[in-house]
């Protein structure tokens, strides 16, 4: 971690409409229940420039919704080489755009690694692309994402918060 005021964490998928927003609105919520608004920052990225400026997918946006998890305000954006100085944790949805990203830390530093590595119940280590299913993925997507979330937020409790 850096000598920034908040620990910071940016989640990247590869277009940045389904599984990296909905990573950063679920632990947004979990952060901000948390009380932990004022020490830690939140963003979502994805490795390739195909929906910069645009909304999150309608499907993740629903399922997201469902549960309680607010996306309206999140647009799309390409992640780069800068983003491993401003982020102390750079989390890959899945091995392919964790294999970009890496390529890119060797530009501006850092270790970007599996965001379900912080998962407790989830054997995986990707979160799949719903993009192109129905709507169990999007459910799938979120059940992974909530399980990892509580992993990470307690991790960054464990490292950067207690005192």
């Amino acid at each position: 971690m850096n000598n920034r005021e908040k620990v910071s964490i940016l989640f990247v998928c590869m277009g940045n409409i389904c599984r990296s927003p909905t990573a950063e609105a679920v632990f947004r919520h979990y952060v901000e229940n948390a009380g932990l608004s004022e020490q830690i920052r939140i963003d979502s990225a994805g490795t390739h420039d195909y929906h910069i400026g645009e909304p999150p997918d309608a499907r993740t946006q629903r399922a997201a919704q469902q549960r309680g998890y607010d996306m309206s305000g999140l647009r799309g954006r390409q992640v780069e080489a800068a983003d491993f100085e401003r982020f102390d944790y750079v989390l890959a949805m899945d091995q392919a755009n964790l294999a970009i990203l890496q390529r890119l830390a060797q530009q501006g530093g850092g270790n970007p690694h599996l965001f379900l590595s912080y998962a407790k119940h989830h054997k995986e280590r990707e979160v799949p692309d719903p993009y192109f299913g129905g709507a169990d993925g999007f459910e799938r997507v979120l059940d992974m994402v909530e399980d990892a979330a509580e992993g990470l937020l307690q991790h960054i409790r464990e490292k950067h918060l207690a005192r």
